[in-house]
């Protein structure tokens, strides 16, 4: 297990907030595997202040990636997918030690990421506006789509990697940042995937605020998500 932890970038001990750095100086919780009841790892949750500064940068990181393209952005999330794809054996066996769910379910939820970053590839080059015909003389009327923003993703504990893909894939293919808050009894796969969304973001040049993760208490962290 603890090779298993270290290839995926998981320590003894690991900040919960990531915003192109990570941080995390608030209460420690420990994760527990359902399988046995043993701790896999401890994770220090983001402090309300921390929260604010990670909010702050992935909305820093939204003003810049609205402008690249949206093949571009597909381009991004190609290499995403891909990188899921390396890592989906690893991935799949941490999401069934902290989930209990079978082997089988584990990989199948890592398929899933992997089969949404393929969808949205190829959104990213369908993002169509209509054109319409205007009453009024020398006139014309189209509709373009835009980015929102940040975009909030709130996952629960029993999909604690797929619900987040299906939403970070389609909103950074559409120019979108996001920041995930995932369920307290699973932080070690959203450790993770985010590890593996830093990277390709740094390797392609890409703002990795893009990919915001904040670990903390629902009636912290989740109220200010939410507010």
């Amino acid at each position: 297990m603890t090779e298993l932890l270290k290839k995926l970038g998981i320590e003894a001990e690991n900040p919960g907030g990531f915003a192109e750095a990570w941080l995390g100086s608030g209460p420690v919780i420990e994760s527990i595997s359902p399988i046995d009841g043993q701790p896999l790892a401890r994770v220090r949750q983001v402090t309300p202040a921390e929260y604010d500064r990670i909010a702050g940068r992935a909305a820093e990181a939204f003003a810049s990636w609205r402008l690249v393209p949206a093949p571009k952005r597909g381009e991004l999330v190609r290499q995403l997918g891909h990188a899921l794809r390396e890592r989906k054996r690893d991935l799949g066996t941490l999401v069934t030690l902290e989930t209990g769910k079978i082997i089988a379910e584990g990989q199948g939820e890592v398929q899933e990421m992997i089969d949404i970053c393929d969808f949205a590839v190829g959104l990213s080059r369908q993002l169509y506006g209509l054109t319409m015909h205007s009453e009024r003389p020398a006139h014309r009327m189209y509709e373009q789509w835009h980015p929102l923003g940040v975009v909030g993703i709130i996952t629960a504990f029993n999909f604690p990697v797929a619900v987040w893909s299906w939403n970070a894939a389609l909103a950074i293919a559409c120019g979108d940042a996001c920041l995930w808050k995932p369920s307290s009894k699973t932080p070690l796969s959203a450790i993770a995937c985010t590890k593996i969304a830093e990277r390709v973001c740094r390797e392609t040049g890409v703002h990795p605020a893009i990919v915001s993760l904040v670990i903390g208490s629902g009636s912290t962290v989740g109220e200010q998500l939410i507010g």
